[in-house]
């Protein structure tokens, strides 16, 4: 299947999940056009459906409840329940059970693509590497949420040097235009019960965002609370595109906050799944860290090392993960990760170059 059968294939099935935002749809088609790494975060749907083919011993690996799309851009900040500040993977739309070592690969075909790009100066093969170290690091331990405190300086620094500044940050979200359609009840329902005070007066905008997501509904409720500005997201959740690529494999659930329950991480407490929404709190500190906006010296090595041990923290949370995992890790070949994510990243290129060719 080419990839712009692929993708109408997909939109397809997406939109008999949920009613799609054509509009978006058509932004995002022109980014994936546009950047080979947007590409990448765009099209998960078309990695779950070739990296079987691309990487079939890689596939037999045992089964977690892994993330699916992952990648060098999918982690950020929020506050946890004691408003400590947490770094840590910040997207889940496509989780369900999956080979730990999908993850692995898209992680590292991520930063593949961000070394091509100039996002990142550190050598392909060392990236994976990093990755790796962190994984195995994480799972012999048990894994540790990351907190952003005494015992991880250095992130914090890295990470707070992206946080947005309050006032830039509330001037975009004001400038959001308001939702002229009619919003759902049920996303409507779903932002009042995570607004801070009952009968609170606020106003429904439509934000764009992210790229994996881009084409489904996304509302933003904005209010001023206690003397200054609170917001509130409801961004419509599908299954996994993993289960449209292998039909009769994986389930259907939506598995979003189970992940966030069962991970060892510090959860953030204004993530919740309401119905078919799942929303959040939106705040300059509760946001996705982009690699263009980190500070220019800082230790990718080290970084691509907190990111492998995430991952390990967030495959942590299915039962007895460690045990099955790490004897196929230790079993696979040296430099078996690099392997297959460069062979990845020359299927993500055939497609992206077919796909700019047809748009």
């Amino acid at each position: 299947m080419r990839i712009k059968e692929a993708t109408r294939r997909y939109e397809n099935w997406l939109g008999r999940c949920t009613p799609l935002v054509k509009r978006d749809l058509e932004l995002k088609h022109r980014a994936m056009a546009d950047d080979l790494f947007r590409f990448l975060r765009a099209t998960f749907y078309r990695w779950a459906q070739v990296w079987r083919e691309v990487c079939p011993e890689e596939a037999r690996a045992p089964v977690v409840l892994a993330v699916g799309d992952l990648h060098v851009e999918n982690f950020g900040t929020w506050r946890d329940i004691e408003g400590r500040l947490v770094w840590g993977i910040n997207d889940f739309d496509e989780v369900c059970p999956m080979p730990y070592t999908i993850d692995l690969i898209r992680l590292a075909a991520s930063a593949h693509l961000a070394i091509k790009t100039d996002h990142l100066i550190i050598g392909p093969k060392d990236a994976c590497d990093s990755i790796l170290s962190g994984y195995h690091e994480g799972l012999d331990q048990g894994g540790a949420p990351i907190v952003l405190g005494e015992h991880h300086h250095w992130l914090r620094q890295l990470a707070t040097s992206e946080l947005r500044d309050p006032v830039a940050y509330w001037q975009k979200m004001d400038a959001l235009p308001t939702y002229r359609g009619k919003v759902p009840k049920s996303a409507v329902r779903a932002l009042l019960k995570l607004l801070p005070e009952k009968d609170l007066d606020f106003r429904v905008a439509h934000r764009i965002a992210g790229l994996g997501s881009l084409g489904r509904q996304r509302f933003v409720a904005l209010a001023d609370w206690r003397g200054a500005r609170v917001a509130r997201e409801a961004k419509a959740l599908v299954p996994s595109a993993y289960t449209l690529a292998w039909d009769g494999g994986p389930t259907e659930k939506i598995q979003y906050e189970t992940v966030l329950r069962k991970s060892v991480r510090s959860p953030d407490p204004f993530v919740h799944r309401r119905g078919r929404w799942i929303v959040r709190r939106l705040a300059p500190d509760c946001c996705r860290v982009e690699l263009s906006a980190l500070p220019q010296e800082r230790d990718e090595s080290r970084l691509l090392f907190e990111m492998g041990h995430e991952t390990a923290n967030v495959h942590l949370g299915s039962r007895r993960a460690a045990r099955r995992i790490l004897p196929d890790l230790t079993a696979r070949k040296s430099g078996w990760l690099h392997e297959a994510s460069g062979r990845m990243v020359k299927a993500i290129l055939n497609d992206w170059r077919e796909w700019r060719a047809s748009v």
